[in-house]
């Protein structure tokens, strides 16, 4: 009982700290707690087709190729398992989000589609710590939840660029922005789970390398669309 206690606490607090950490740099409207806990709800509940598509779409690129062919695990990674999971999470932000009243400010997305993500990587994590135990807990806390939030900060940024080029009516931007804020986070977390899978050296070397690097840019885009946060309405919000 107690280790459960524990496990569930060490499974629980990476997801936990982030989400305070990145609602805290909400500074000028921060958005409702109900709102963000409906949205972790959302991202919880997107396990399920994610894991639906995941046990369904490998089924074919198995037969073909052989679960152990590197083939097999590029299209694991990147076409079942990115895009079943970035998907339904995509899916959860855009229908609980888009129409909102409270989706008025430019750092908003992030704060959305962030607990979203950790909604999804909490659940995760649980099953995953529960089944190997606090070393589990430990790894998992420095890569896979901080990864969910990053591949969170770059869907976040682009979808709320379409936000404000929607406002604008600026459709090729708009739908441009979509495009991005989907297929950026799908590339991302499919290179993430590929260097892992392959069992390579020098792979794990350069996903050492990765992580360090895409961490960095999250926080620094976090710290700059905090700083810089202003009314979606205005034409202030461009890519880079």
């Amino acid at each position: 009982m107690f280790k459960a206690r524990y496990l569930l606490s060490a499974a629980l607090a990476p997801a936990v700290l982030l989400f305070f950490y990145i609602r805290k740099k909400d500074k000028i409207e921060p958005e409702p707690m109900k709102m963000l806990l409906q949205l972790v709800g959302l991202g919880v509940l997107s396990i399920v087709p994610a894991v639906v598509l995941e046990l369904l779409l490998p089924i074919p690129f198995a037969y073909l190729f052989g679960t152990d062919s590197i083939i097999y695990k590029f299209i694991d990674c990147f076409f079942v398992i990115a895009v079943a999971e970035e998907g339904c999470k995509f899916i959860m932000l855009l229908i609980r989000t888009w129409k909102s009243k409270e989706f008025n400010y430019t750092y908003d997305a992030v704060v959305y589609a962030v607990s979203v993500s950790l909604g999804f990587a909490a659940l995760e994590n649980i099953l995953y710590v529960f089944d190997g135990g606090f070393l589990t807990a430990l790894l998992r806390a420095l890569t896979s939840v901080p990864a969910h939030t990053i591949f969170a900060v770059y869907m976040g940024y682009y979808y709320g660029v379409a936000k404000k080029a929607s406002c604008s009516r600026k459709t090729a931007l708009t739908i441009a922005s979509f495009a991005i804020s989907i297929i950026l986070p799908i590339l991302i977390h499919g290179f993430y789970d590929f260097c892992l899978m392959s069992e390579s050296l020098i792979l794990i070397i350069v996903f050492l390398m990765f992580d360090i690097v895409i961490t960095i840019l999250a926080f620094l885009t976090v710290n700059r669309l905090s700083r810089d946060d202003s009314p979606i309405t205005e034409s202030t919000y461009t890519m880079v």
